[in-house]
């Protein structure tokens, strides 16, 4: 292809783009996006004629879609087909890295959570801890996915990241990655009458998992209450929270989806539990600042119908909703959409849920770096079973 026949291209993909904006815009808006696209045409054109070394056009299109999707928010982002195919294996099952969420919170790379049992839980990684360089690359202006991509690798691979926990205090570690499970349920008797689940992750198979695991518990103990373990929680799919949400929940609203789309419109509501399925027992539900997203929503929809108390510490605020749009040529793009809110209407995003009962953490026993805590012997849990304990013996008043 010629210089004249990619400039023409150039000029053809401006046309379109203004067709379409022509159809829904004011006449004001309609005049600003021309001669933005005007512009973005000279520019392509002067990009052809000048710079240093031949470059693909198709590339520089693809480059101005990136950063027109970047410059949003740091969520939305145009995914190669390696990469829509790595999202995809991610929610059902497994995927090859060390086992870290990560957003941009402040324009930089900040740890959302480590997933339990993961090379970065056990080198102690903690939510917050902000990622300043991935090997010897510098993390300063990089997107999501490039962030991603680096994490990632071949299983026995190493990779060298430099963190900044708090205000000043640096940290180098080195972390070998691995086949990372997605184990999203596991359960146990803490003591006669009272269980513990804890939900790491939410996937597709994460429902069936919290059924079985619940069904166990009712097995194994007459439940008088369970502790609902959230924390670090760094989310997953909607669908598995609201599913998980319904579990709990008889009737009412669970969460809703706001949007300037009336596609994006959306409210999910709770279903009645067949017979076997209504556990009726009070539960308390820990978070701390690694519970966001489908996490958040769970929390949001059993503390706002009374179902569950939340203890622990404010959750990160991650409420904004991304669809993942597959278009041609094997690329998506993950747009954010919508806004969650809670039943009572409160936004989740850049808020976070705030707990019932205010209580940090205390690190007891530490291993290479990370608490290993048992259930039993997490200050956190201890306290939630003493509330569930209270809410059973004041039950039993007669006024």
């Amino acid at each position: 292809m010629d210089s004249k026949r990619k400039i023409i291209l150039g000029l053809v993909i401006c046309a379109t783009f203004f067709f379409f904006f022509n159809q829904a815009l004011s006449t004001e808006r309609r005049e600003d996006t021309f001669r933005a696209l005007k512009l973005f045409s000279q520019i392509f054109r002067l990009i052809e004629e000048n710079y240093v070394s031949e470059i693909n056009p198709r590339d520089l299109i693809l480059g101005a879609i990136e950063g027109m999707l970047s410059s949003l928010d740091p969520h939305s982002a145009l995914m190669k087909p390696e990469e829509f195919k790595e999202l995809e294996i991610e929610t059902k099952g497994t995927f090859t890295g060390i086992g870290i969420e990560i957003t941009i919170k402040d324009d930089v790379i900040t740890v959302v959570a480590p997933i339990e049992d993961t090379p970065a839980w056990r080198a102690g990684i903690r939510p917050g801890d902000k990622i300043l360089r991935i090997d010897d690359k510098s993390t300063k202006g990089m997107k999501l996915t490039e962030a991603v991509k680096l994490l990632r690798g071949p299983k026995g691979t190493q990779v060298r990241l430099t963190i900044l926990r708090g205000e000043k205090d640096i940290i180098e570690l080195t972390l070998t990655r691995d086949v990372i499970p997605i184990r999203s349920v596991r359960a146990k008797v803490i003591e006669e009458g009272y269980g513990y689940v804890r939900i790491s992750h939410f996937q597709e198979k994460t429902l069936n998992e919290l059924i079985q695991a619940l069904k166990q518990l009712e097995k194994e103990t007459q439940l008088k209450g369970i502790v609902l373990d959230l924390r670090n929680n760094p989310g997953g799919l909607l669908s598995s929270a609201v599913e998980v949400s319904d579990e709990f929940l008889e009737n009412g609203t669970i969460v809703s989806i706001r949007g300037k789309s009336k596609t994006n419109q959306m409210e999910f509501r709770a279903h009645p539990n067949p017979p076997d399925r209504k556990h009726r027992y009070p539960i308390v539900i820990l978070i701390n600042r690694g519970t966001a997203s489908a996490a958040e929503i769970v929390t949001g929809a059993l503390k706002d119908h009374k179902r569950a108390l939340v203890l622990g510490e404010k959750s990160f605020g991650k409420g904004s909703v991304q669809t993942v749009i597959p278009i041609e040529g094997g690329h998506a793009v993950r747009l954010t959409t919508a806004l969650y809110y809670t039943p009572s209407g409160i936004t989740i995003h850049k808020q976070g849920i705030q707990p019932d009962i205010e209580l940090p953490q205390v690190e007891q026993t530490k291993t290479n770096g990370r608490t290993m805590l048992q259930p039993e012997e997490d200050f956190q849990v201890k306290m939630a079973i003493n509330i569930l304990k209270s809410i059973h013996m004041f039950a039993q008043l007669r006024y």
